[in-house]
């Protein structure tokens, strides 16, 4: 029997037993079912092992992660964990907690109308004994599907304890004729609510240490402490948490009992290769299926996208310890096809391929994702988002093409000395953000020696390719200051490299007037 059919005979099988098992209806039919209740950690744990033997991938779509984090967390699940994701922004830490839910039972039993989910054969709420205890074989269940048993809260200052844990309810008290010794008179709060349920707090530094410290028994012990109630709720939960190392010392901290009392502590990472990150950003960037269909973007464009961001994460003017989400990326690349989008329309065009020239498009994506030290804001978002660019352009320059300081220092003849030549003897060009194709082409084969050395370093490439090999030649060699590159308010100029000394700033890079 091969392991496929295998497969499909157990999960054909699984189907079957949820399939009778839902339309169970009273305590009674589930007891001779012979159903057997399981805790939510154990849930997760016997469905990893069942994925893990069968090869398949827990946590789709996680990329980067394969022999680092998800390791641990899988570590942490078969240790019946309750963990902290902690890591800088972007970091997909709440994706990986709703990713979670795929590792429970697809249904579970519960108590009809328990506001604790409670299990017919393991009733915690004075509801659901009472129910139990008054209907006996005959009191009602229903079945809880996997994706109601996720639940997500952002804590913030103003989170409190009634909000977490609970409070007493005088309405319900007056209601109900009950005193406030009566354990019905609580009104419970989202954890008892999320009972044999995945609860995950965001952020989990920005909780108030007083609301944390509410924490404690829940985690350990399982009871909980309402208004002098002291109820010992056997509490199912898996509780997962998230947190910005950079929170511990900007809003909060997370307080250390609460720590010791988190099973897993995980530090996720941004990805180590451009590779990995250009992998991230071509699943997660949100274009339409015109976009996908008219525009294309060359691997180059897509590799200068990600070095923006590898550039950002070592920049002086950057905050390293607030990071740089890989939103910035995502954000990026979508202007950047709108950039040439807008382009392709304005000129009558059917389809077109983004351009170098085009990450100015993406300047304002990338203000907004990084936070700045206090030199950065001295400079200015915008021109620090610029040199960002300029700086990734030339590193990337560096990936194809020989380094020009090298060459003067060998005294090595230079293949770029055609291009450079040119333009010292006072030639110049003009790079429109609105040209058309046409007029792009004329523009960049007015060069000499300019297609030749795109040739050489890019062999086998279309004829469009090729134009953006030769438009990253021009600004990799103004990034190198081998040649001069002015901003011009409809796109850019390149000129000898003595020339822009005295004119206004570059578009990428340089901020010297």
């Amino acid at each position: 029997m091969t392991e496929a059919f295998e497969y499909n005979i157990t999960n054909y099988y699984k189907s079957y037993i949820y399939y009778f098992m839902i339309h169970l209806k009273t305590l009674g039919q589930l007891k001779a079912s012979g159903y057997q209740s399981k805790t939510i950690k154990d849930e997760l744990r016997d469905n990893l092992i069942d994925k893990l033997k069968k090869k398949e991938s827990v946590f789709k779509g996680i990329i980067g992660y394969e022999d680092t984090v998800i390791p641990e967390i899988e570590r942490a699940i078969l240790s019946r964990h309750n963990m902290n994701l902690l890591g800088l922004r972007g970091q997909a830490k709440t994706r990986i907690a709703r990713q979670m839910i795929g590792l429970l039972d697809e249904y579970i039993p519960i108590v009809e109308h328990s506001d604790l989910n409670d299990d017919p054969l393991n009733p915690l709420s004075a509801f659901a004994k009472e129910k139990i205890k008054e209907l006996g074989d005959l009191t009602p269940i229903t079945w809880l599907h996997r994706s109601e048993r996720y639940v997500e809260k952002l804590a913030t200052p103003d989170v409190s304890v009634a909000d977490l844990i609970g409070d007493v309810d005088p309405i319900k008290a007056a209601n109900l004729k009950l005193n406030y010794a009566d354990e019905r008179v609580i009104h419970y709060g989202i954890i008892p609510r999320s009972n044999r349920c995945i609860f995950v707090i965001n952020e989990l530094p920005d909780l108030q240490a007083r609301i944390q410290v509410a924490l404690f028994n829940i985690l350990q012990e399982g009871d909980i402490q309402i208004r002098g109630f002291k109820l010992r709720l056997a509490l199912d939960i898996e509780f997962i948490f998230t947190a910005n190392p950079e929170d511990y010392t900007n809003r909060g901290s997370i307080v250390t009992p609460l720590k010791d009392r988190i099973g897993s502590q995980i530090l996720t990472h941004y990805p180590k290769q451009i590779a990995l990150s250009k992998q991230i950003t071509a699943q997660e960037a949100k274009l339409s299926d015109y976009q996908k269909e008219h525009i294309s973007v060359n691997d180059l464009l897509a590799t200068l996208i990600e070095r923006v961001a590898f550039e950002a994460r070592e920049s002086e003017f950057v905050d390293s310890k607030s990071g740089v989400s890989a939103r910035l990326t995502i954000s990026a690349y979508e202007n950047l096809v709108s950039t040439a989008e807008r382009r392709m329309l304005l000129n009558g065009e059917t389809s077109t391929v983004a351009r170098v020239s085009d990450l100015m498009g993406i300047i304002p994506a990338v203000n907004g994702k990084i936070e700045l030290v206090y030199e950065g804001e001295q400079e200015g978002a915008a021109i620090v988002a610029q040199n960002l660019v300029g700086k990734a352009i030339r590193n990337e320059f560096l990936e194809h093409f020989p380094d020009p300081t090298k060459l003067k220092k060998k005294k090595d003849p230079s293949p770029y000395q055609p291009v450079v030549s040119w333009f010292g003897e006072g030639n110049t060009i003009d790079l429109l953000l609105l040209e058309d194709q046409k007029t792009y082409e004329e523009t960049l084969n007015a060069v000499p020696g300019l297609s030749k050395l795109a040739a050489t370093y890019f062999p086998k490439q279309n004829k469009t390719d090729q134009l953006i090999a030769m438009e990253f030649i021009l600004f990799g060699l103004a990034e190198n200051s081998l040649i001069g590159k002015n901003q011009l308010e409809r796109g850019t100029q390149f000129k000898d490299i003595l020339g822009s000394m005295f004119n206004e700033s570059d578009f990428f890079g340089s901020t010297d007037n």
